[in-house]
């Protein structure tokens, strides 16, 4: 049995739009109600929510049977924690500010076996391979990962045309918040100046061969960054979706 067919990167490579939200709670339950919505994909975030391998692993298993793919950001660019979060049953994995060409080829080495890349072959004792019932994980998996590589700051930008030309990697990330920082405008993404950076990153994402991503909060930046090409763009992040809806409505009852 061969390893199964990431539909994601299937769709990326269609050139299909794909919609997702973020997932800050780091519990199965919420993971397994957020694979309800109907997104078509799912970050489970490991860089600034409070997962850790175990949670990763139980919000991969809560998404199972969902329609919404999985998508791990790792909080940093390990091979050892890649490698981890594989084995563990991710086909996706996000890597937060990567800022050169050479990080990007580790990064695809990381996703890989040998002798192309640096993976650990024991997967057949982990989830990945269903404890060995996916008895060809080894010979097929490296064609069914998918890497997405964010880039977020100025020197990131810098190096976008040669991180494009790296083979291996599926697609490129746009971090909105930390770019807008970086540029001195303080997290403010919708300013001007950022806005047209982002604008010109997205497009030599897209006409490099690569799927070009980027997460909105708001609906004029969500449709603003579809003009712009986005084709992975995340709506939302779920602790917003909570704490907005909550709010909104002790407020109309408590002075309504």
């Amino acid at each position: 049995m061969a390893s199964p067919q990431n539909p994601f990167k299937q769709a990326l490579i269609q050139g299909k739009t794909q919609i997702g939200c973020w997932m800050s709670f780091a519990e199965p339950i919420t993971a397994e109600i957020m694979g309800t919505a109907g997104f078509d994909w799912l970050v489970i975030d490991g860089e600034h929510a409070p997962n850790d391998i175990r949670s990763i692993r139980d919000q991969l298993m809560a998404l199972a049977t969902s329609d919404s793919h999985a998508v791990v950001r790792v909080p940093v660019g390990e091979t050892w924690l890649i490698k981890m979060v594989l084995d563990s049953g991710a086909q996706t994995v996000l890597v937060p500010i990567v800022e050169s060409a050479e990080q990007a080829r580790e990064l695809v080495r990381a996703c890989r076996y040998p002798p192309d890349g640096a993976r650990g072959v024991g997967a057949m004792a982990s989830r990945a391979t269903m404890y060995g019932s996916v008895g060809d994980y080894i010979q097929t998996a490296d064609q069914e990962i998918c890497l997405l590589l964010q880039v977020e700051t100025r020197i990131g930008l810098a190096a976008l045309d040669e991180i494009l030309q790296v083979e291996g990697v599926d697609g490129v990330f746009i971090g909105p918040a930390d770019l807008s920082t970086d540029m001195g405008y303080q997290g403010n993404s919708a300013a001007p100046e950022v806005r047209a950076v982002i604008g010109d990153a997205l497009a030599r994402i897209k006409a490099a061969g690569k799927a070009p991503g980027i997460l909105a909060t708001n609906d004029e930046a969500r449709q603003a960054y579809l003009d712009m090409g986005a084709q992975f763009l995340a709506v939302g992040i779920d602790v917003m979706l909570l704490t907005q809806a909550a709010r909104a409505l002790a407020t109309e009852w408590k002075t309504g």
